[in-house]
């Protein structure tokens, strides 16, 4: 294949924001860039040049990110200014081979509509999900999503996204390309020293559901009076977790860690424990739960109808489940440990078939 001029566009960039949107790009853009020429376009998150190169991937932050978060959600104010620095930049961006912008990043996606070159990666679709997420003001969010099906080329990273854009009236080809995981990576990690039975990681943020793994906690430790749990992460709303944590009786029972800044150490402290929860009440692709499916964890995860990492556990990897019977089901795999054995397996399995280099290869089929 001939040497593609490959850009990425999302506001917030890995590893200065190590989220699954920001995990995929770096994870894509570092394979690719082994043969090609990459570029990854946001918020200038580092100190120094505004354009830098790292292992091969160029670089360009194009404003400072300021707060990202407000009022505990997205704050729409640094992705407009980053939109408006692009709508700049477009003829620039436009004599790429291939521009894969994030459907997430509206502003900016929007900003760089009309693009032959682009490729749209949408990562979840909401309709009308902006008015419970924004009240009134999710209209502008409805009308903004629904204006990207003008772009010529799309992708979706999970099946419930794919059919949720063809039940909203996208008739152009959807390109199938999941997120992935390094399971040889994984696997050479060895466990950590804090063992525990359950364990979380994730944003914390009232979408990651982990108010109902506290509640589900109180439930086990009733039975497993030594429980212990942890969860890996931090985000607004760590402060009302830990008061709920303590309210439920829990102090001595779950661990917040934190923020870690090493990615290995989070495999290590996933590999030390029992059982994987996710309790997303929304989830665009759930990439953790392959971690902890390569890392040999049954994955318990809530069946929410946003939740698209109920359906990476549908084959004997773990379980999709109510939120009134997430202590119940945690409770049945610490207790059977065949069961808990032959999920782990399963999930090992399972994992493999999203090796990023198969990944990759659905990404280059798809432009």
């Amino acid at each position: 294949m001939e040497t593609l001029r490959i850009a990425f566009v999302y506001d917030v960039v890995y590893p200065w924001v190590k989220g699954g949107v920001e995990k995929r790009i770096h994870e894509l853009a570092k394979r690719l860039a082994k043969g090609h020429e990459v570029h990854v376009y946001g918020h200038r998150l580092w100190k120094g040049n505004g354009e830098i190169e790292r292992d091969g991937i160029f670089y360009h932050g194009l404003t400072p990110a300021g707060k990202l978060y407000l009022l505990s959600k997205r704050s729409p104010f640094p992705m407009l200014r980053l939109a408006v620095r692009l709508s700049l930049i477009k003829e620039e961006l436009g004599s790429y081979d291939v521009v894969d912008v994030q459907n997430l990043f509206y502003p900016g996606a929007l900003a760089l509509g009309g693009l032959e070159n682009a490729l749209l990666t949408w990562h979840e679709f909401w309709g009308d999900y902006w008015l419970r997420y924004w009240g009134p003001l999710g209209v502008f969010g409805k009308t903004a999503e629904k204006a990207l099906f003008s772009f010529d080329r799309h992708a979706a990273v999970s099946w419930k996204t794919k059919l949720d854009l063809a039940g909203a009236g996208l008739r152009k080809p959807i390109a199938l390309i999941p997120n992935g995981v390094d399971v040889g990576l994984i696997k050479s990690i060895p466990p950590a020293e804090l063992e525990s039975d359950v364990v979380f990681a994730g944003r914390l943020i009232p979408e990651k559901g982990v108010d109902l793994l506290l509640r589900a906690l109180a439930e086990v430790k009733e039975e497993i009076p030594d429980v212990r749990a942890v969860v890996i992460g931090d985000g607004p709303e760590r402060g009302r977790l830990e008061q709920l944590s303590a309210r439920l009786g829990l102090e001595d029972s779950v661990l917040f860690t934190g923020f870690l800044e090493s990615r290995d150490e989070v495999i290590a402290i996933i590999k030390a424990s029992k059982v994987f929860v996710l309790p997303s009440r929304r989830e665009g692709f759930g990439m953790v739960v392959l971690e902890a499916m390569a890392s040999g964890l049954p994955v318990v995860t809530l069946n929410a109808p946003m939740n698209a990492a109920r359906f990476l556990v549908g084959e004997g990897a773990g379980f999709a489940v109510g939120a009134d019977e997430l202590g119940v089901i945690i409770l049945t795999l610490l207790g059977d440990k065949k069961l808990n054995r032959k999920m782990g397996a399963k999930g090992r399995m399972l994992a493999r078939r999203y090796e990023w280099e198969n990944v990759v290869g659905a990404w280059l089929a798809s432009i």
